[in-house]
């Protein structure tokens, strides 16, 4: 939880009475590797803060997993289309190691917005990084090779490049895993 104040204390400022409530309204949970905990054709009514581990966001399609997104800790996720508009979300979340995740409620999302007056600022903040961080994916695979979309992941996410299977990540960055292991080989990072 203590991460999870600090994160947002980078970006707005709370008043010990906005942490309070913030401590009042966030669950934490705890998950296994491997543990599938939003589904493809479900409302998800949560916005999640990862603590530690790694998540992964992806989609079925005719049985082969499309991984679209990563996430690493100290960071928010959610079915963002889905706790936004209240509709079933197109991707499923699974936990690839052990996770420690805090999560706030669309109702209690609603009481912060209502209580700290710098939430829909901070929530802002966190939309805008969503969206440049999908922007910014497109981009990498219209104008960057394979092997320069694995360099940047590489530069930018050390830690996920160090933990995430070679087909998660080649699912991730649109690349056979056979490929990567190529691309893998040709380089010294």
């Amino acid at each position: 939880m203590d991460d999870f104040i600090d994160y947002i204390n980078l970006h707005i400022l709370l008043s010990k009475k906005d942490i309070d409530l913030l401590k009042n309204v966030v669950t934490t949970i705890e998950l296994p590797a491997h543990k599938v905990f939003i589904e493809a054709g479900t409302i998800d009514d949560h916005l999640y803060f990862l603590c530690c581990g790694i998540i992964k966001g992806y989609k079925n399609k005719d049985g082969k997993i499309v991984i679209e997104h990563l996430v690493d800790e100290n960071n928010f996720f959610a079915a963002m289309e889905s706790f936004m508009n209240q509709i079933p979300s197109l991707d499923s979340y699974e936990t690839i190691t052990n996770s420690k995740i805090c999560k706030i409620s669309r109702d209690n999302f609603k009481l912060l917005r209502d209580s700290i007056t710098e939430w829909n600022n901070f929530i802002e903040i966190i939309y805008t990084q969503y969206l440049q961080c999908k922007t910014n994916r497109v981009q990498d695979f219209q104008l960057l090779t394979a092997k320069e979309r694995y360099i940047k992941f590489v530069e930018q996410y050390p830690n996920l490049a160090l933990n995430v299977s070679v087909e998660n990540m080649a699912s991730f960055l649109g690349i056979e895993p056979q490929s990567l292991s190529r691309i893998r080989k040709q380089i010294t990072i």
